[in-house]
């Protein structure tokens, strides 16, 4: 079973994403509301994939992303965005992101998604 880290500064969101993940057989070993707390738990967990919210307080998901590539090139992240953030979007998958999901999530889309990135 393919363990995951949630990032999101929403508490609500991070509840919807995980309730898909787990239904859809994942683990989620940890949640994360901001980068800084990402990078800490994903270096600490190595987790098989990391969703991460790209706006975000103290570390945005743009510099979380680089910091854990820069900590592991292997890793795999997919971005969350919401609608309208197409440049930073870009930007996170030059930096190394797998593949990114627009919010509000869709369920389909986010299998597809994490099934997409953990085949890599």
């Amino acid at each position: 079973m393919a363990t995951l880290l949630i990032t999101d500064d929403a508490a609500f969101m991070r509840m919807t994403l995980k309730k898909m993940v787990t239904d859809a057989g994942y683990d989620v070993i940890g949640e994360a509301e901001n980068g800084q707390q990402a990078v800490e738990l994903y270096n600490e967990h190595k987790p098989d994939l990391v969703t991460m919210d790209i706006t975000m307080p103290e570390m945005n998901g743009i510099e979380a992303l680089e910091k854990i590539k820069a900590a592991n090139p292997d890793a795999k992240v997919v971005m969350c965005s919401a609608m309208g953030q197409q440049n930073m979007v870009v930007d996170a998958i030059q930096k190394g992101a797998v593949d990114f999901i627009v919010k509000p999530f869709d369920e389909a889309r986010i299998k597809e998604s994490l099934e997409k990135a953990l085949s890599r």
